[in-house]
This record gives structure tokens, C-alpha cells and sequence, in this order.
């Protein structure tokens, strides 16, 4: 497989682009308020658009968009550096995963059967390369630049959680975590490593020290934990209790401790390093949250507050919160 064969397009002018999506507009949040929110340029032509993942400085921002065409529909990356944006013919079912401050996005693409992961930067793609006869897919990038994933293997349907270490580039290295199916879904700074494992409906939390320790992330009389993201010394995620009742949790990771979030979160999707926690249309401070103005979903949080995602306004389009 080359970097060839995800380019499917030439990039398109990002001016073009900006100056094709809907003017501006801000929307403001509860009185007294200096939470606002502003749509991103997004291709004028495409059926939806939605920004995922944004780094810890606010700077980067990825997303999908989708172009309905008489041939068929053409998906499509986005990347925003500020607020220029870049448009790109996404690689087959390509898919954004994450995003670090020096601009390297990481993401999924299915090629002749196989899951391809790729990092994306400077109108670059490089495909990640792949244990023998093994499917991948790419989860999270920290700010080294380490990416972890999972990886099957065609012939067994083993899983194995995966790592590219930005110090040894070109190599893919297989981490020992002692668990059912593990698969990675975040990596912080430091390397600590944080993911899922176990049997459909009995999956636990797991988190794995940058020394190869793992350990469970658990809840008191949970029978399920399952974590989405991590940053800084914070995991977020979800505990279902007896009965099959589930809550929106924070874990610090330091001492694996947890906090239940605001009930009125229906779903938690990004934690930032300072704990501050999005999901669904609001924004969370531990047991406390408010609603996101003019918003249908949140997908992503910045460490300086800046907050991605996306609103159904007759058609999906990419918003971006401040302030909030």
C-alpha cells in the first residue's frame, strides 16, 4: 500500500471553500454569558458536514462531509488550520479519529478488505503500517505524536491493542494488555493509555500506565464501565449498574478514582485536561453543566475550551463554540 492510494483528490482551495460556506453568524448563551458559537467554513455543495476531533490548542480542527452526486455519493475530509479549511476526497469509508497540536490528524479507511489507518499532515497522507495479515484502526494521537489502535488478525479474529511510536517511525508494536478483545480509546501526554475490553454488554475500563501496568477502571456496584476518551489525568465514559441503568462518570486517573457528571448529559463524547467534559448538546464541570447554544451535538474539546461538533439546521453543517 502507498500514500497513493489514499489521495483521492487533489485538495481544494481552502479560499474557495471559506468563501462558499454560509456567512457567519453567533449565537449567543445564557444571559450574561460570553459562550458563543459560529459555523466553519464547510464545501457549500455537500449533504452534511460535521467537525470530530480538534487539538488540545484549539488550532486543528477534522471532520467528515458528505457530497450527493448523480454518480453516487463522495465522501470527504475536512481540515481546518484556524480557520482555513482544506477539502479532500476521503480514501474508501475514511473516517477522522484524532488530531494533535502539530497538525497531524490520524484516521480509518477499508482498503480491499482490510482496515487502513493513515496520519494525515501538510496535504500528506501516510499510511500506518500493519502487523502481517492484520486488519487496524487507528484511535487516538497524543502530543508525541504516538498513535494507538487495535489490530485483528484475518485468520484467528485475535485482537490486540497497537501502538506507532512516534520515536521508532515506520514500526507498529503490539502492547500486552492482559484482557479480553482490549481496544485502546485515548492516549494522554505522558503515554498512559485508556480503553475497553470483555464480552458485548460486559466490558471494563481499563488503563494502562506508560510502565506497562494495566488496571481496571471500575464504579462501585457497576457490572459494566465503559470509557470514550481521556486527556491530561482525566477518562470519561460510562457505568451501567444493576438493572442495566448507566450513568455519565469521570475518572482521575492518577489514583483511578471517579465522580459521577451531570445527570442531564445524555452521553459524554471528550474530556479536555482540565476535566471539563462535552457530550450530546452541553457542556460539563463535573456535577454541574449547561446547554450549548444553538447546538445539536458535541463532538470534541479543545484544552483552551474551544468546543467542535455540529448542527442539524435543515442539513448537518460544522460548528464551533467559544467561551462556554
Amino acid at each position: 500500500m502507498s500514500a497513493v492510494v489514499l489521495i483521492a483528490a487533489a485538495p481544494a482551495t481552502a479560499s474557495a471553500e471559506a468563501a462558499a460556506a454560509s456567512p457567519a453568524t453567533v449565537v449567543r448563551g445564557q444571559p450574561g454569558s460570553a459562550c458563543t458559537v459560529r459555523p466553519l467554513a464547510y464545501p457549500p455543495d455537500v449533504y452534511r458536514a460535521d467537525a470530530e476531533a480538534i487539538d488540545p490548542t484549539g488550532r486543528f480542527i477534522a471532520g467528515t462531509a458528505l457530497r450527493v452526486e448523480d454518480t453516487g455519493n463522495q465522501e470527504l475530509l475536512l481540515f481546518w488550520d484556524r480557520d482555513r479549511l482544506t477539502t479532500l476526497a476521503a480514501p474508501p469509508l475514511g473516517s477522522v479519529a484524532d488530531v494533535n497540536s502539530s497538525g497531524v490528524v490520524v484516521g480509518d479507511s477499508w482498503i480491499a478488505a482490510q482496515g487502513r489507518p493513515w496520519t494525515y499532515r501538510d496535504g500528506v497522507f501516510t499510511p500506518l503500517p500493519l502487523p502481517p495479515s492484520w486488519s487496524a484502526g487507528a484511535s487516538a494521537i497524543n502530543e508525541a505524536g504516538d498513535i494507538v489502535g487495535v489490530a485483528d488478525e484475518a485468520a484467528t479474529g485475535i485482537r490486540r491493542t497497537v501502538r506507532w511510536p512516534a520515536a521508532r517511525p515506520g514500526t507498529v508494536e503490539t502492547l500486552d494488555i492482559p484482557r479480553i478483545d482490549p481496544a485502546p480509546a485515548g492516549i494522554t501526554p505522558d503515554g498512559t493509555i485508556v480503553g475497553n475490553a470483555g464480552y458485548f454488554a460486559q466490558e471494563t475500563a481499563w488503563v494502562r500506565r506508560p510502565d506497562g501496568r494495566v488496571a481496571d477502571l471500575t464504579v462501585p456496584d457497576a457490572h459494566s464501565t465503559l470509557v470514550d476518551s481521556a486527556a491530561g489525568h482525566w477518562a470519561v465514559g460510562r457505568a451501567y449498574l444493576d438493572g442495566g441503568y448507566g450513568i455519565n462518570v469521570r475518572w482521575d486517573l492518577r489514583d483511578r478514582s471517579w465522580s459521577r457528571l451531570a445527570d442531564e448529559l445524555e452521553l459524554v463524547t471528550d474530556v479536555n485536561a482540565h476535566g471539563v467534559v462535552v457530550g450530546g448538546d452541553r457542556i460539563a464541570r463535573g456535577g454541574t453543566s449547561r446547554v450549548l447554544p444553538g447546538g445539536t451535538g458535541a463532538s470534541a474539546i479543545a484544552d483552551t475550551g474551544v468546543v467542535v461538533g455540529s448542527r442539524n439546521d435543515g442539513r448537518l453543517i460544522p460548528m464551533r463554540w467559544t467561551g462556554c
